[in-house]
């Protein structure tokens, strides 16, 4: 398992402009974002064993992350 942060930026590197500019106008778009960020921090933290969680816990997160990532990923594609 890898202990990096996935980063929107990171994973999404030609997509920057559209990310920034799809969160100033869109509200929707800014929450999924903000939501994917505070999920990814708390999968990043339990996965360096920053926070303790059940790994029941842990997985529900990575399957929150995958499910916010996709959907970011639908509305950059339009």
């Amino acid at each position: 398992m890898s202990n990096t942060p996935h980063d929107l930026y990171e994973d999404f590197p030609e997509k920057v402009q559209a990310i920034h500019a799809l969160k100033a106008k869109d509200a929707h778009f800014a929450r999924l974002v903000d939501e994917y960020h505070a999920v990814n921090r708390a999968v990043h933290r339990a996965e360096t064993r920053l926070d303790v969680l059940s790994s029941e816990h842990e997985s529900e997160l990575r399957r929150t992350r995958m499910k916010l990532k996709d959907d970011i990923s639908r509305m950059l594609a339009v």
